[in-house]
């Protein structure tokens, strides 16, 4: 956490605001310390293995931030825990300062499920009416927010009037729910895989109407698979496996500044480039390799070879890249670990058995 030191007392101007901006964070409106969470189940109500591990972070407001991990890692369960859906096992959450789950605050705050349930003999207006009448929106002021909705997820007021939810395809399903959970026009929204099934149309679109709520200073909270949307949306993220946050940061810190090139040309010595490049492979005529130095002085070398360079650019890693390596090193780090514990048991069954048979 960054903390701002006090000004000194011989400054005799106050700072710019482009200064300050740059040295003060945003209010911290969702925080959770060492938050964990065992279900238990069968007759017994035997543990099982935790869902969440000792999860402490902070999202600030206004952000767009993004949970990443693979099935099983516990992102929903930290989802339904921010609501107040489940109650930890140990640690704390809050939202806007009052606890997860404080009925004040559930009335400033917006859901969307990954698997929504509808009452689907309803259409898409009866039900988003409902949903405007349990928070209290009633008369004119009902009719304006739901034709303001209709309009953002860009789901027709026609369709929406008259044709009953059964009949609605899953994108529009995923525009009501995106609706719904804005009705109460909430300061924190919670959007659990709003990508899920949709096909590339309907994904931007989704992706558009969060931008859009980007736009207007919401805080977004959100878990997804679709990584590059996650990449082109979010200011932060966290990457959560088996429990455990990974690492958690901004995807430019996160990602780093590469320090090399991928290059592709053809033509020149082969032996000449094997000392250049990295990882050389042909294709189609061209060769293609990674470059770690520096690339002014491989443009003359490649001129004095005759080689032509079709392509040379800054070696970016993906999110995705990124993602599975975070995971692939975590996995073998926990391998690791367990196989050197398993060791230790084994050499302390054998200390003590040469002790009994000795005896």
């Amino acid at each position: 956490m960054n903390v701002v030191s006090p000004p000194s007392a011989n400054a005799s101007l106050p700072a710019s605001p482009i200064a300050a901006s740059t040295i003060v964070h945003r209010p911290t409106i969702i925080a959770t310390h060492d938050l964990r969470k065992v279900y238990r189940t069968g007759f017994w109500l035997k543990a099982a293995p935790p869902s969440l591990k000792q999860c402490s972070l902070e999202i600030y407001k206004g952000e767009t931030f993004g949970l990443l991990g693979p099935n099983g890692a516990g992102k929903t369960t930290l989802l339904k825990l921010l609501l107040g859906i489940i109650r930890p096992t140990a640690g704390s959450a809050t939202l806007m300062g009052q606890p997860a789950g404080d009925r004040s605050v559930k009335a400033r705050i917006g859901y969307l499920p990954e698997n929504p349930y509808f009452y689907d003999y309803l259409t898409g207006r009866e039900f988003l009416s409902y949903t405007a009448g349990l928070f209290g929106i009633t008369g004119k002021a009902q009719k304006q927010r739901i034709n303001e909705l209709l309009d953002l997820v860009q789901l027709d007021r026609q369709s929406a009037n008259k044709k009953q939810m059964r009949r609605y395809s899953k994108g529009m399903l995923q525009r009501v729910g995106m609706a719904q959970a804005l009705i109460n026009d909430p300061e924190i929204v919670f959007l659990d895989e709003p990508m899920s099934g949709l096909d590339p149309t309907g994904r931007f679109q989704v992706r558009e109407i969060i931008l859009s709520l980007k736009e207007q200073g919401k805080t977004l909270f959100f878990n997804s698979h679709v990584l590059s949307d996650v990449e082109m949306i979010c200011d932060r993220i966290a990457i959560l496996d088996q429990g455990e946050l990974v690492c958690m940061g901004s995807i430019h810190k996160l990602l780093g500044n590469p320090t090399y090139y991928r290059v592709k040309g053809n033509g020149g010595s082969l032996d000449i480039l094997d000392q250049w490049l990295s990882n050389i492979t042909f294709e189609g005529g061209y060769w293609q390799g990674v470059l770690y130095e520096n690339p002014f002085e491989f443009m003359a070398t490649a001129r004095l070879m005759n080689a032509h360079i079709a392509k040379l650019e800054v070696a970016k890693p993906t999110l995705e890249e990124f993602f599975m390596d975070q995971i692939r090193l975590r996995r073998e780090d926990a391998d690791r670990a367990a196989t050197e514990q398993t060791e230790r048991k084994r050499s302390k069954k054998k200390r003590l058995f040469g002790r009994l048979s000795a005896q």
